[in-house]
């Protein structure tokens, strides 16, 4: 059975119904907010030492976080937290009354970090409600554009973001005691990265300075100028959409690409070093650091990079064509794979507002989805999105995300729910350059200008936690540049045998109503876009990010989302304090920042009287410790 609290079932074929004699099959029991004051009341009649330590913003993330925890200093533990996303992005009313040819070039404008993978969402989603089905020269260059995209956006978050929570500057003022054993502590890893020393990896993830910081954002320019090559600019590329792509290719595009991306085949295996050295370099200096971040693995993944073999934008197929991706989508409940299947996915979704500045919705267009498996009214297809701003209060509004659930469990999104569902589920189509085997991923990474060709395995963890988290991400730099490397020999194939169109063309229908999802995902995770096009435009549009799904408020019954519960989770190691004017938080920010938050960070403000929307650009990419 796939659902352990949704109300459905499946017969002997594998069709969904919802279980017989239930009388509100989709009823849930809101609970009280007066038990968190009451508990902490509890603990501050104990011992008095409640500290609140807000960050707002969380600096060193995209766009606009905001978190709030309660710590208990004398118990170094931290006893309550709130996620707020501070910031409305809106897409999903602007869409509204669109011609769907317009949802990519919108849509796109939804991330200044990652528009190529909203492009797509939005184009995959079109192609399903209109039964668009790309040439495989379309689908392949659309894999490679991916691929360059999550070689940004994984190097931007290891030394950058998360990075230099771990460096010399900040280890220091927090831990002097670990960056003194990190001066003694050889490295067990420097035929990958050339260092010596713990120290010596740590100094160079300074901010600003360091070398590591400085050679990541070269890196990012290189996998953009990949990207440009073959989806012509960027953030906002204009070549997806839905049947394909417009790009003009040609033998020497190829090439040219080619020389970029393959600078990343030595860089995955220095990633893969450096942080396989730094986070057992954490663990030996204190076992605590398990605990850091640390949640029961439920995650989520749509899978990514399609098969051109198989892909044919349907919805009837979908279970067919997900599970022949070059990433495999699944859901994990517990550290359990419960499906694979990517109707499963999408039948389990539903989105909650009772934490959120949003009002609920009346309507409940489609108690089917188009196999005729039940579908929640809190599907994102029934979800109307109707904005309510207002005062931030605890016991009810504190946050514009929503809160998707799965089978009514919260779940996060990352790079590395890829890697753990492609792993367990060991459905990775054949190939040469990477292979799952139930419990681990297999990476041949190809040779590069200094580093020989060498196998490299990562296995799922015992402990799923930040470093573990940011471990993955390491690793998936690997993963991503391999799934490049498959995708452009397939390209270059299919170039060989003639192949040059790239695109299917279609016509929008005047009448009648159909919907479609894009299932994909960004460099966070988990991506999908739901649409409804009625007569020829967009009657709703709905977009959950990876974002959305880790940052989400607590869910009607009290249940923490992921930022939440893994700050919770998290022990305080911090020891260079006195009082709470000393205490900086580090642990929290590293719990945080292990997902890589990518929020919105774009406003729109109407103005009054007018059809015009002012749209502001918001970053908060600073890189001090507060």
């Amino acid at each position: 059975m796939c659902f352990e609290n949704l109300p459905i079932e499946f017969d002997v074929d594998g069709n969904a119904h919802l279980k017989s004699g239930v009388v509100n099959p989709y009823q849930y029991q809101v609970k009280t907010p007066e038990e968190r004051e009451e508990k902490l009341k509890d603990i501050a009649r104990k011992n008095g030492q409640l500290l609140d330590k807000n960050f707002d913003p969380v600096t060193r993330v995209a766009g606009a976080l905001a978190f709030h925890s309660t710590v208990d200093l004398e118990k170094k533990k931290i006893v309550e937290t709130n996620s707020m996303a501070t910031l409305f992005r809106g897409y999903e009313i602007i869409l509204r009354g669109r011609d769907p040819r317009d949802a990519a070039f919108i849509s796109s404008r939804a991330c200044g970090v990652c528009g190529g993978v909203h492009a797509t969402a939005s184009a995959l989603s079109i192609e399903m409600a209109l039964g668009i089905k790309p040439p495989p020269l379309g689908i392949v260059v659309r894999n490679l554009l991916l691929s360059c995209e999550y070689l940004y956006d994984n190097p931007l978050h290891l030394f950058v973001l998360a990075g230099p929570d771990y460096s010399e500057q900040l280890v220091k003022e927090t831990n002097p005691e670990i960056w003194e054993k990190a001066t003694r502590t050889s490295c067990r890893f420097n035929n990958l990265h050339g260092y010596s020393k713990i120290s010596d990896i740590m100094i160079d993830l300074n901010p600003l300075t360091g070398k590591l910081y400085l050679e990541a954002l070269q890196m990012t320019r290189v996998a953009r100028e990949a990207y440009v090559l073959l989806g012509g600019k960027y953030p906002h590329p204009e070549t997806i959409i839905p049947g394909g792509v417009t790009t003009t290719l040609s033998t020497t595009t190829f090439n040219e690409f080619y020389i970029r991306f393959s600078e990343f085949f030595d860089y995955s295996k220095k990633c893969i070093g450096i942080w396989d050295d730094i986070y057992d370099f954490f663990y030996d200096c204190d076992e605590k650091y398990m605990d850091v971040g640390r949640l029961n693995p439920t995650m989520v993944d749509f899978g990514q990079w399609d098969h051109e073999d198989y892909y044919d934008a349907s919805y009837e197929n979908c279970n067919t064509w997900g599970e022949k991706r070059w990433s495999t989508p699944g859901a994990v409940v517990n550290g359990e794979l419960v499906t694979t299947r990517l109707q499963d996915i999408n039948v389990g979704l539903e989105e909650f507002v009772e934490h959120s500045y949003y009002e609920k919705w009346d309507e409940y267009p489609y108690k089917t989805d188009p196999l005729g498996a039940p579908l929640s009214p809190y599907h994102p297809w029934n979800k109307t999105t109707i904005p309510r701003p207002g005062q931030q209060n605890w016991k009810e509004r504190y946050s514009w995300s929503t809160t998707p659930t799965w089978d009514r469990h919260v779940f996060e999104a990352g790079a590395y729910a890829r890697m753990y569902i492609s792993a367990l589920a060991n459905k990775l189509p054949k190939s040469e350059y990477f292979a799952s085997t139930g419990k681990s991923l297999v990476l041949n990474l190809s040779k590069g200008a200094e580093l020989p060709e060498m196998e490299i395995e990562w296995k799922i963890p015992p402990v799923w936690n930040a470093i573990e988290r940011n471990r993955a991400r390491a690793y998936a730099v690997g993963y991503n540049a391999m799934v490049n490397m498959e995708n452009w020999a397939r390209a270059m194939d299919l170039w060989k045998q003639g192949e040059r169109t790239v695109a299917t063309p279609f016509k929008i229908p005047d009448k009648g109503k159909s919907i479609g999802a894009g299932f994909w995902g960004a460099g966070r995770g988990f991506l999908c876009h739901h649409c409804e096009i009625e007569n020829g435009l967009l009657s709703n549009y709905q977009i959950i990010t990876p974002s959305t799904v880790n940052a989400c408020p607590k869910t009607p019954w009290g249940q923490p989302g992921p930022y939440e519960q893994s700050v919770q989770n998290t022990p305080v190691i911090e020891s260079n304090f006195k009082d709470s004017k000393d205490f900086k938080g580090i642990d929290i920010l590293r719990a945080l920042r292990s997902f890589d938050p990518c929020m919105p960070c774009t406003t729109h403000t109407t103005v009054e009287g007018t059809e015009n929307i002012i749209t502001r650009e918001v970053t908060t990419c600073a890189c001090g410790i507060n």
